[in-house]
């Protein structure tokens, strides 16, 4: 039982970590915005538009990845926690090690 609760845990880790690297990735995007807003006045947008438009829709990619695995990492955890509440529930010895 004790390997199970340690198995459930690890996971719970690693879907902390999707949930993390997703907020990274939705962060990024909004990061390189704001330096292009700026820095917008340095430059003509309209004569640079070759490269605001493929940046634009890789900013969009990022975005979609990073809803992915917020949105992945989030139905896990919630399903690790009912896991946990499940092992609570059948070994009451156990209640007080398990958070």
């Amino acid at each position: 039982m004790v390997a199970r609760i340690q198995m459930v845990l690890a996971e719970k880790r690693t879907s902390l970590a999707v949930l993390r690297t997703g907020i990274v990735l939705l962060t990024l995007p909004m990061s390189i915005v704001a330096l292009l807003i700026t820095t917008s006045r340095l430059y003509d947008p309209l004569s640079n538009l070759m490269l605001i438009i493929p940046l634009f829709l890789f900013n969009t990619v990022l975005v979609g990845l990073g809803f992915t695995l917020i949105f992945r990492a989030l139905s896990r955890i919630i399903k690790q926690d009912r896991l946990l509440e499940e092992i609570k529930r059948k070994t009451p010895d156990l209640q007080k090690y398990i958070p």
